[in-house]
């Protein structure tokens, strides 16, 4: 067997890189192998344990996207890579010539070396339809959930349980959303977890304790909290070990790629979870874990196999989030103010806040609240964070293209928008607006 590209893994990432694949080189031959006979919506999953009626509502219908053009879907498993010989190897006993290779073998749930973790009852989060659908059925036979973790999956999958009528605790080391939120954000997420019900106790899990199945989790400090059923919820880990067996370039932080993902090898390329990013503004490498993220890399590689046809400046990486946590939407995009203080920028921040209807009557009018941090030196937009109502998820795609384009608060504050009373604030108090002129009026005291 022989095609002309072959894509590792069938979630964002090698969907997307598939799809660009056949659409930019539609004569070429495309095979996904994909190890999960059922694959799953990553961004989804939390959803499954409340909103969802079934783990079957969050399927990712692979075949549906690439069988109409022409894309082959083999459920096995790559076991080996021969970059010498353009050959993958399969546990099923298949060997597969290539001309193009895609990796995009995403990560997999940390899973921490704390006594008692063998015991029952103590489960992660995978992107595996599997052992979703088994622990779904734990959690409606628990009544006291302690999720340990303060990121978004951890967030998300607490408020799901939460709408079971479960006793649900977030177990936090230090505060919710640190990594890609500022203090007043995380504050705003706790008080609404805690209207709802959620317990949120910051302490660290030295061990979790119980007979067989776990029944405690004991903290550093001595507490204990009473659980029938521990998640973890603490990060994932790229799944590099294909790559670093095939001898390519892979550092702490997953593959290493250049700025068009080709991987160290020149025909191999790399996109997703399982690679290396850079900070768009630091250069510094680090670790992502977005579908968004995913979906951009691939595209870039897609469209690259053969010949450079989109030329991507810089592979420098912004991260964008959004979520939406006990009927509240928080977004960030870019750094915190707290990052860029860190890394020896001095910072100018703008404040907008209000509803996003106009007037304030109608029935789904939410209050948003901006935050726009900016370089005092040029008012360059550095990043951006918004809380609110839905309207929220498609502002933080306008603020991310701001720092792409490296807009500064006096072009941000001449933006020219559209606006309707039944779908955006008011044009006289549009919240990125109203941030980019309190900054405005900061930088020039």
């Amino acid at each position: 067997m022989r095609y002309d590209v072959i894509v590792i893994g069938a979630s964002a990432g090698g969907l997307t890189a598939a799809i660009a694949a056949k659409r930019f080189y539609p004569d070429k031959s495309v095979l996904v192998i994909k190890k999960e006979d059922v694959g799953m919506v990553p961004c989804g999953i939390p959803y499954v344990f409340g909103t969802f009626e079934s783990v079957d509502d969050d399927i990712l219908p692979v075949e549906r996207f690439l069988e109409p053009l022409g894309v082959e879907v083999l459920v096995d498993e790559v076991l080996e890579i021969d970059p010498k010989g353009k050959v993958v190897r399969t546990k099923a006993g298949r060997e597969i010539a290539w001309e193009k290779l895609v990796i995009a073998t995403g990560s997999k749930p940390v899973f921490p070396s704390v006594p008692g973790s063998e015991l029952e009852g103590v489960h992660t989060v995978p992107k595996d339809y599997h052992y979703l659908k088994a622990l779904r059925e734990k959690i409606k036979e628990a009544e006291r959930i302690v999720i340990v973790g303060g990121g978004f999956i951890a967030l998300e999958v607490g408020d799901e349980i939460r709408k079971l009528g479960k006793d649900v605790t977030l177990l936090v080391r230090s505060r919710l959303l640190r990594n890609s939120f500022d203090p007043e954000f995380s504050g705003m997420v706790e008080e609404r977890l805690r209207e709802r019900g959620i317990n949120v106790v910051y302490g660290q899990v030295e061990a979790l304790v119980g007979d067989g199945k776990v029944e405690r989790v004991r903290l550093v400090d001595g507490r204990e909290l009473p659980a029938d059923l521990v998640i973890f919820s603490i990060g994932y880990r790229p799944n590099v070990e294909l790559a670093v067996k095939t001898g390519l370039k892979v550092t702490r932080y997953g593959i290493w790629t250049d700025e068009y993902m080709r991987t160290s090898h020149p025909d191999i390329f790399a996109v997703g979870d399982c690679v290396e990013h850079r900070d768009f503004f630091t250069g510094k490498p680090y670790g992502l874990m977005l579908a968004s993220t995913a979906t951009f890399e691939a595209r870039i590689a897609g469209a690259n196999l053969f010949k450079l046809q989109i030329v991507r400046e810089n592979r420098r990486t912004i991260g964008v989030y959004s979520t939406n946590v006990a009927g509240l939407t928080l977004a960030a995009a870019g750094l915190t103010e707290e990052a860029a203080k860190r890394e020896g920028f001095e910072v100018i921040v703008g404040y907008g806040k209000g509803p996003d209807r106009h007037p304030a009557k109608f029935p789904d009018t939410s209050m948003v609240t901006v935050k726009l941090i900016f370089s005092r030196d040029r008012g360059a937009i550095l990043g951006a964070q918004i809380a609110g109502g839905k309207s929220v998820g498609e502002m933080i795609n306008i603020l991310a293209l701001a720092i792409q384009k490296r807009l500064t608060a006096s072009e941000l504050y001449t933006l020219q928008i559209a606006t309707h009373p039944l779908l955006t604030a008011s044009p006289v108090g549009y919240q990125i607006l109203q941030a980019a002129e309190d900054a405005l009026a900061k930088l020039r005291t």
